[in-house]
């Protein structure tokens, strides 16, 4: 079957979407909420609840604590996020109540988003570590610059590029929390692991949205890919800036924090790829136009390249010269 445009794709897949409602989203009165790994004022260990929660981030090294700050002004820039899904062909206004299927997976998603900036920023304001007005300051300017992750308004690219990206902040959290358990501070380590465990939900949602493109539009799906891969995933935190600084200077300096702090690396990056490419079955995949052949046989062979480059390079992981944000206390 041939398809005039990308919104005749969407319109195609809205029964499906409506029938994978219940394996794509789990009920809200059971998921967890940010006050669950809270303090609860209301009651009468508050005071002790907080103490502990101040002890915990007390013992966190500071490469580890800034990792957060900046997980943390990633997942507060969710407006823009709602934003961009909403752009798509084939989406519609993410807040209408009578909206297509796949307006109704937009807020579904920021739901379960909000929570993940809303906790974080919460520790942070009650760790006493953080300079709360400066961490408030960088998300004010991160969702006033925008972004463009380079997806236009075409949902094939844009689905892509939230497989790849909720697989990484999958690995961030993950890691954080692990070095959070490492650190002792058991209470953040927790919370990282189930943002975490929301990611990966959710990314195995954007992998099932390309894996019906390519078996109903492979060669413009296929296309897609390859696009999004050759000019790379940009983090959504790209124009990462703190108070008085320019826009983008802020986050470059946060990713050699990354890399050198094992949060998020270019193996990581590296691994992902190679995940989608298997997962979405890329290798396999017949009958392709020329061009498409083509745009399949590069995305495949892009790890092999990344990782002789990588190789190749002279490893920074280990350059220990001090990084500082004005969030710092």
């Amino acid at each position: 079957m041939m398809y005039a445009s990308r919104k005749s794709v969407m319109k195609h897949l809205e029964p499906f979407i409506d029938e994978q409602w219940p394996k794509l989203l789990r009920s809200t009165d059971e998921l967890w909420q940010p006050s669950d790994f809270l303090p609860d004022f209301t009651s009468e260990s508050a005071a002790e609840d907080l103490a502990e929660l101040q002890e915990e981030a007390s013992r966190l090294p500071e490469d580890i604590l800034n990792s957060l700050v900046g997980d943390t002004i990633t997942e507060e820039a969710l407006p823009t996020y709602a934003q961009w899904l909403a752009s798509m062909k084939g989406v519609g206004q993410a807040g209408c109540t009578n909206g297509t299927p796949w307006a109704a997976w937009n807020r579904a998603w920021c739901a379960e988003e909000n929570r993940h900036g809303d906790v974080l920023a919460a520790y942070l304001r009650l760790c006493g570590r953080v300079k709360m007005r400066e961490v408030e300051l960088t998300i004010h300017h991160l969702v006033y610059d925008g972004m463009d992750i380079q997806t236009g308004s075409d949902p094939y690219r844009f689905f892509v590029y939230t497989s790849f990206q909720e697989l990484a902040t999958l690995r961030s959290h993950r890691n954080i929390g692990r070095m959070a358990e490492s650190a002792g501070a058991p209470r953040l380590a927790k919370m990282n692991r189930v943002i975490a465990g929301d990611e990966g939900w959710h990314a195995k949602a954007y992998r099932l949205f390309i894996q019906k493109f390519l078996e109903i539009d492979t060669d413009e799906a296929v296309l897609a890919i390859a696009d999004m891969f050759r000019k790379k995933i940009i983090m959504p935190a790209m124009n990462l800036r703190e108070s008085g600084g320019e826009k983008g200077i802020a986050f470059k300096r946060f990713e050699v924090l990354a890399q050198r702090a094992g949060v998020y690396t270019s193996r990581d990056y590296i691994e992902i790829m190679e995940f989608l490419i298997d997962a979405w079955e890329l290798a396999q995949l017949t009958g392709l136009s020329t061009e498409a052949q083509d745009a399949r046989d590069f995305v495949c062979a892009l790890p092999g390249r990344y990782r002789k480059a990588l190789e190749r390079r002279r490893d920074t992981a280990t350059d220990e010269t001090p990084i500082r944000f004005n969030w710092m206390a």
